[in-house]
């Protein structure tokens, strides 16, 4: 069996969403699909152009079963390499039973992978939503750096609070023994790449120095690493650019309410 190479697939989101539900429900989730046995579904799915062989198919599986089934079942010596991917999972879809998963399931497949003739049922707003951060590369790393951030020395006492919502500069405060430690996470998808920090992220960072620290978690495509950065201003070459953009929005007349 030839294990994974760490290059992404083109249908990398799909099969991630199949591989999954297959280690978490198994047969219950081919029945919601309408098959009656798993080679029928992956037939199904090549005939849908998802993967060219079973093999694909059943290797995704294979990569997912010993995270969600926490046993040495498919490709358990490949350890945490799949990690990230479920955790995103999880925070989406973790909540969904067989028969829920399975919908959202046809109603990708029906959207993007469609059979002729086939009259595709229209794709749930919040679902389209939560597809669209399948492929949002932060959203991601964030998980990631929230799940890992004890493996970084100054950091594994601490206790994390999420401040993604605020916009205020950072995405995390960690809080620590004698200090407040504020995390801001960036993601590369490989292992080179560029990141950038907005306005509001760079004053932060100039204004807490070494209690602020940058955490970029590349290599997404394999196995993820996360680089830290203490006082990332001093650490690092930024070099100051600037985008002009035009903001719109839409205003009533001055009402009674």
């Amino acid at each position: 069996m030839n294990k994974p190479s760490g290059i992404r697939h083109a249908n990398y989101e799909i099969l991630n969403l199949i591989g999954y539900g297959l280690a978490k429900f198994e047969g219950d989730l081919v029945s919601a699909l309408g098959f009656k046995t798993k080679s029928a579904l992956f037939n199904q799915l090549i005939l849908r152009g998802v993967a060219k062989t079973i093999g694909t198919l059943k290797n995704r599986q294979d990569l997912f079963n010993p995270l969600v089934r926490q046993t040495k079942v498919g490709w358990w010596q490949n350890g945490d390499r799949y990690l990230h991917r479920k955790i995103l999972l999880d925070s989406l879809f973790g909540e969904l039973d067989a028969v829920n998963y399975g919908l959202l399931v046809e109603n990708y497949l029906q959207t993007y992978f469609p059979v002729e003739g086939e009259i595709p049922k229209a794709l749930i707003p919040i679902l389209k939503s939560k597809f669209r951060q399948l492929q949002e590369t932060g959203n991601e790393a964030e998980l990631y750096f929230m799940n890992c951030f004890k493996t970084i020395d100054r950091l594994k006492d601490g206790i994390l609070d999420d401040a993604r919502l605020f916009g205020d500069g950072y995405d995390f405060q960690i809080t620590v023994p004698n200090a407040y430690i504020l995390a801001e996470v960036k993601g590369v998808r490989g292992s080179t790449g560029g990141i950038r920090l907005t306005e509001n992220e760079f004053l932060k960072a100039k204004e807490f120095k070494t209690d602020y620290c940058l955490a970029v978690v590349s290599r997404l495509e394999a196995t993820p690493w996360i680089s830290v950065f203490f006082n990332p201003l001093e650490s690092l070459t930024l070099s100051r650019k600037s985008i002009a953009s035009e903001q719109v929005y839409y205003a009533s007349p001055h009402l009674r309410w």
